[in-house]
């Protein structure tokens, strides 16, 4: 368990900042971008639950979904093959498929009752909605992010996938929101256009 008994140490004053495997790293290097967008796209969703307190269930999945991103932070902050979390008992802690197969299992309930897509899906609707389309958009830089780190170092290939999944998630459950569709705000292509 993480105990925090000093919350500034100064350490990164000179604009670098530890990794999970102690070595210091420049806080724009992109490891660092990646598991900061992660972190805050769950601060988005931390914004989106406010709206959901009359619904238990979705509030309690985007409770399993914001601890699984501080599970996708420790993933990306602890670079692969590390040799200390190698020597851990219990290794670093990564993302797992069978934390991909439950959004997936999420994502066919929750499109199962949704009206038929028409259209592109203009950002909006309700306020859990609303804010549901800024958490995607954040993960979906958060990918981009990843997947450019990839590139040139080793990504766990379950956190590609759970990153990747948790957009597609997030899109069905604010249609979800947005009375299951019938209230989206659909794209009219060229509509301004005279």
């Amino acid at each position: 368990m993480v105990q925090l008994t000093k919350i500034y140490t100064r350490g990164g004053d000179g604009g670098d900042t530890s990794l999970g495997s102690g070595d210091r790293v420049a806080k724009h290097d992109l490891r660092v971008a990646a598991y900061g967008t992660v972190d805050e796209a769950n601060a988005v969703i931390g914004l989106v639950r406010l709206h959901t307190g009359d619904d238990p269930e979705t509030d309690a999945m985007l409770r399993r979904i914001q601890n699984d991103l501080f599970d996708l932070g420790a993933d990306l902050c602890t670079p692969e093959g590390d040799a200390r979390a190698a020597g851990k008992s219990e290794g670093a802690l990564r993302i797992v498929a069978e934390q991909v197969d439950r959004l997936e299992r999420e994502i066919d309930a929750i499109n199962e009752n949704l009206a038929p897509l028409t259209s592109f899906i203009l950002p909006g609707g309700t306020p859990a909605a609303a804010h549901l389309h800024v958490a995607r958009t954040v993960v979906r830089r958060a990918e981009r992010l990843m997947t450019e780190l990839a590139t040139s170092e080793a990504v766990n290939a379950h956190a590609l996938k759970y990153a990747n999944r948790l957009s597609d998630h997030l899109f069905v459950l604010a249609r979800a929101l947005n009375d299951g569709g019938k209230a989206d705000i659909l794209w009219e292509p060229g509509e301004n256009r005279s």
